[in-house]
């Protein structure tokens, strides 16, 4: 990482020091920033969805909305190209993704504030601020004056405006809980070994202590990518040693995957996002009945789990991981990078059954579905797999199959899964660095 990186991101953590020095200090009624308040209890989604959505005709197709909306944004802040990338059209794609998860779900309040909070402790890594929301609302109204001309209202342009606030306010709030630690986390790679032609699994030791859970993912940047984050979820449970693992496979030449996979040695470094995701066993959940199901990368999380599983000696369970291909056209066993460790699980653990989809003779995710009712699912496949909806679609199978659907883990918020992440950039969030 160059130098003038390393000082812009000392700047930050300076900035969020002072931030939170002055939060301890400064009484709770004197916090008078916009986006820091509740969400008014009476705000009625359901109703500006409806505006919304009325909306959508006067300013698709919403591709061109948001082109229009970063050429007045980049118009008016030109110094805010620079945190792009070259390429826009992942971001474009990534922020239609989300305008659309908003529009769709914007009468689940709960929902959005517990996502767009997550964004928000995501966005710390990128030194996202309180001026650069300000500057994209400003953006995204002109845009949206520009697209409907003169049919556009000023009850529309609220509801737009009260939509934004609500996600904004959520970041901006899961950024301010989450002050307290380190926004990234530098890191020295201890290993890097090829397992398949563009594979590679990474061991890297963080400089700060690092708290995660087995099951989470984090994003992972290089310093030949400076502010490219894709997120790789933790393929090892916590250890005392502190050292993570990823598994990581190239996607195409000049992203992260690839700088990651070719570009990087032992003894080099990267920069640590915060763990997240859904894929994390609860403590009750150790003597359940489980049902893994993963394919290609999606094997890492299992990893960690069958790890978290067999250090707990309480629970009496049962688990079962169904093993798919890593792509379309693969068998299932051609692909297993780290069928050393596997075979030990399977050998040595009764409690651990094993089954590929060639083995069964059926279809991914219809292998032994039975008896669902009191089982757990945990849900992880290949970026391709994942890319074209099949996580959600086992989900639905389950679901039909009896299992209810709290009992179904994944990790989606309708804005992309991270397994499904394909793009070699995997920014997140309405503005991204």
């Amino acid at each position: 990482m160059n130098t003038s990186s390393e000082d812009y991101h000392a700047l930050l953590a300076r900035h969020d020091a002072m931030r939170l020095r002055r939060r301890i200090l400064a009484p709770a009624d004197s916090r008078t920033d916009r986006w820091s308040a509740e969400v008014p209890r009476a705000y009625d989604g359901a109703a500006d969805q409806l505006l919304i959505s009325d909306s959508m005709a006067l300013v698709a197709p919403m591709e061109e909305l948001i082109a229009e909306l970063y050429r007045v944004l980049f118009e008016r802040h030109p110094y805010l190209r620079a945190l792009f990338p070259e390429s826009m059209a992942f971001q474009q794609d990534h922020l239609a993704s989300i305008f659309h998860y908003l529009i769709g779900n914007l009468h689940r309040t709960d929902e959005l504030i517990r996502v767009f909070g997550q964004l928000g402790r995501d966005h710390r890594k990128l030194g996202v601020r309180r001026a650069q929301f300000e500057a994209f609302e400003a953006a995204l109204v002109e845009a949206l004056r520009l697209r409907a001309g003169a049919r556009w209202t000023g009850a529309l342009e609220d509801a737009w405006l009260r939509m934004l606030d609500l996600a904004v306010s959520a970041m901006v709030r899961g950024a301010d809980e989450a002050i307290a630690e380190p926004a990234s986390w530098e890191a020295t790679v201890t290993s890097h070994e090829l397992r398949a032609p563009g594979l590679a699994v990474l061991r890297i030791r963080p400089h700060q202590p690092y708290a995660f859970q087995a099951g989470q993912y984090a994003s992972l940047e290089s310093p030949l990518l400076e502010q490219a984050w894709r997120p790789y979820y933790l393929a090892r449970a916590p250890h005392p040693d502190g050292e993570l693992e990823f598994h990581v496979r190239a996607r195409g030449v000049g992203g992260v995957s690839d700088a990651l996979v070719h570009g990087t040695r032992e003894g080099g470094t990267v920069r640590l996002g915060a763990p997240r995701g859904a894929l994390a066993l609860p403590d009750h959940l150790l003597s359940a009945d489980l049902l893994l199901l993963a394919s290609g990368t999606g094997w890492a999380p299992m990893k960690a789990l069958l790890q978290r599983i067999d250090a707990d000696r309480s629970g009496v369970h049962r688990v079962r991981l169904l093993l798919g291909p890593a792509g379309p056209g693969e068998a299932a066993g051609e692909e297993m990078y780290d069928a050393a460790c596997l075979e030990v699980f399977r050998r040595t653990r009764p409690w651990l059954t094993v089954v590929t989809a060639d083995a069964a003779g059926s279809s991914f995710g219809d292998v032994g579905v039975r008896a669902l009712a009191r089982q757990h699912a945990f849900v992880a496949l290949s970026p391709e797999a994942a890319a074209a909806g099949a996580e959600r679609g086992i989900a639905a199978r389950l679901s039909a199959a009896g299992m209810p659907d709290a009992h179904i883990h994944l990790d989606t918020t309708g804005m992309g899964t991270v397994t499904g992440m394909s793009a070699s950039t995997a920014r997140t969030g309405l503005l991204s660095a």
